[in-house]
């Protein structure tokens, strides 16, 4: 009788693995393994993806020195200084090239897609000797890392991409889209919205970095609040803060409406 209890409850715990267990234990067996290949990860149903419509080549060229007036001169002529790395740990790396990208082509990306999301979407990069030449030196998927503006006229200054090969993991800050705001209980009350991360980090496959995150507001009521770990992602992304970290919370009226009322 105990032989078969033991062996109902192995059955059990096998059975109802996660699957993001099974990813963490595919990934382990993989990096013991070389010769071990495993099914390459795709967006779920359900949940963002990229939308094709924003899919962009960036275009570069090869510089050969760094420094404040290289970087001027850069500027001058329309080009944004830049630098590409190859991951290593998901936030620092190794093998960096001096590139420049066009000014223009860098603007109209933050600008249509808001400088948030442009830092956590996929592109790629076409690095060339000169730009509209043949000489093609390296074409890589890079996801933008950092981004400085200038912080009168948000002019592009420099940006810092990583090279995403699918095999990386990359730590990525993943803007929040908030929904249901006009039939959430609490803020039909006349309460507001408190909200304390418009972005959250996740240790992100590149085949898999959602384009944001969706919280859903619909059904939260006064004093109520959303944690990190309810948010719905992929099962693959790992969490890089504490789950237990507020996102939002429902508040009461703010005192300057409650005067008004008086």
């Amino acid at each position: 009788m105990l032989i078969h209890r033991t062996l109902l409850a192995r059955t059990l715990h096998l059975r109802f693995l996660s699957q993001a267990a099974a990813l963490d234990l595919s990934s382990s067996s993989s990096s013991s393994s070389p010769s071990l290949t495993t099914e390459p990860l795709t967006y779920l149903e359900g949940f963002p993806r990229p939308d094709p419509k924003y899919a962009e080549t960036i275009l570069a060229i090869r510089r050969a020195a760094s420094g404040t007036s290289i970087s001027v001169k850069e500027r001058k002529a329309g080009r944004v200084p830049a630098i590409v790395f190859e991951q290593e740990d998901g936030q620092h790396g190794g093998n960096k090239r001096l590139i420049s990208v066009q000014t223009n082509q860098v603007r109209k990306l933050v600008t249509l897609l808001g400088q948030s999301f442009f830092l956590s979407r996929l592109f790629d990069l076409e690095v060339r000797s000169e730009f509209g030449s043949g000489d093609l030196i390296e074409k890589v998927r890079v996801l933008p890392r950092k981004l400085h503006l200038h912080a009168g006229t948000d002019a592009p200054l420099n940006v810092t991409f990583i090279r995403a090969p699918s095999h990386a993991l990359l730590k990525v800050d993943v803007p929040l889209v908030f929904q249901g705001e006009d039939v959430s209980p609490g803020l039909r009350k006349g309460s507001y919205l408190n909200t304390i991360k418009r972005t959250v980090k996740y240790l992100c496959p590149p085949d898999v970095i959602p384009p944001y995150i969706e919280v859903d507001l619909s059904e939260l009521d006064v004093g109520q609040k959303i944690v990190m770990g309810d948010l719905k992602v992929h099962p693959a992304l790992k969490l890089c803060r504490s789950k237990d970290e507020p996102v939002c919370k429902i508040m009461g009226r703010r005192v300057s409406d409650q005067q008004r009322k008086k």
